[in-house]
């Protein structure tokens, strides 16, 4: 598994938790054979810098969009989690790291199933392609000392975040960095880090499930709008009272408020108002050129429902 992403830094340890990611985000458009191309170029460090990375895309008929204001770490209460993420065509799978004082677990998860869990009490961890990984490693072990402050550790991901992101364009030169302290032994940190794990996930599974559900709602929506009557017979005029007429729809219209709620079924009543009294029991309702209107007379008819054919 390739991880589409740029670079997280962490280190966790007795002083705390200290975590520094780009903000860089892409998106591909465009032939699969020939995005899995260019990302492998990316990743593999052939591509430099932005203007090589869009003179390729072109090349190979690829649309990009890149944006630098990604949040790819958090805070949740007295621990910092980073995400790195690749999206397929049935599933989302993520990769986390969790990390406190004294502790750490990366998670992967398949959707919102957790497929494996590694646990630590210390150490420098890296999230990112090879590339970004690889340049990252050669400036810490050129930089980097144990006897640093959490703040300068900081400051220290964040500078080489800037310089490996002018080697190459998978990662932008904006950042965030985040620390976190916390009185916590090794075991305590472990314990604290499962109850920490264990609600955001379960709130991963709501927002997922939230998710799918608005978008079979869209779905929904989309079908039924394919089926609004912008020409036909919609029913008769059953009852009139003053300006105001109740319509019985024919077999196969139905009657939809504007957030789609189901308002008649066929063979059932609706209002409508007309703008004068020319309007006979019996007359026919119909849709012509897009306009509803009484069939053969000069009446102008509205109503704030939805007409569609049963389909």
């Amino acid at each position: 598994m390739v991880w589409n992403m740029s670079l997280i830094i962490a280190y966790i340890g007795k002083k705390g938790c200290v975590m520094a990611s780009d903000k860089r985000k892409i998106a591909y458009f465009g032939h699969k054979e020939k995005r899995e191309e260019l990302e492998q170029e990316l990743y593999s460090g052939s591509i430099t810098n932005d203007e090589e990375l869009y003179a390729r895309a072109e090349e190979l008929d690829i649309t990009l969009k890149i944006t630098d204001d990604a949040c790819k770490i958090k805070d949740v209460e007295n621990v910092v989690v980073g995400e790195v993420s690749t999206k397929g065509t049935t599933e989302t799978k993520r990769k986390r790291l969790y990390g406190t004082t004294n502790g750490f677990q990366i998670i992967e998860l398949s959707g919102s199933e957790i497929t494996s869990v590694n646990r630590g009490d210390a150490s420098i961890i890296l999230f990112g392609n090879k590339i970004t990984k690889s340049l990252a490693n050669e400036l810490l072990s050129k930089k980097w000392k144990a006897s640093f402050s959490l703040k300068y550790m900081g400051e220290l991901f964040g500078e080489i975040i800037e310089e490996v992101a002018s080697k190459t364009p998978s990662l932008g030169k904006t950042y965030d960095v985040m620390i976190k302290q916390a009185d916590l032994s090794k075991e305590e940190s472990q314990k604290y880090l499962d109850e920490i794990v264990d609600r955001d996930v379960k709130l991963l599974e709501k927002f997922r499930t939230k998710l799918q559900e608005d978008l079979f709602k869209q779905n929904e929506i989309i079908k039924l709008a394919s089926t609004i009557i912008d020409e036909g017979k919609i029913g008769n005029v059953e009852v009139i009272d003053d300006n105001i007429i109740q319509v019985k729809l024919n077999s196969d219209v139905r009657a939809f408020d504007t957030n789609w709620k189901l308002l008649a079924k066929p063979n059932e009543m609706v209002m409508m108002f007309a703008d004068n009294d020319k309007v006979s029991i019996g007359d026919e309702i119909v849709i012509e050129n897009e306009t509803l209107c009484v069939k053969g007379k000069e009446v102008g008819l509205s109503c704030n429902i939805i007409l569609c054919h049963l389909k």
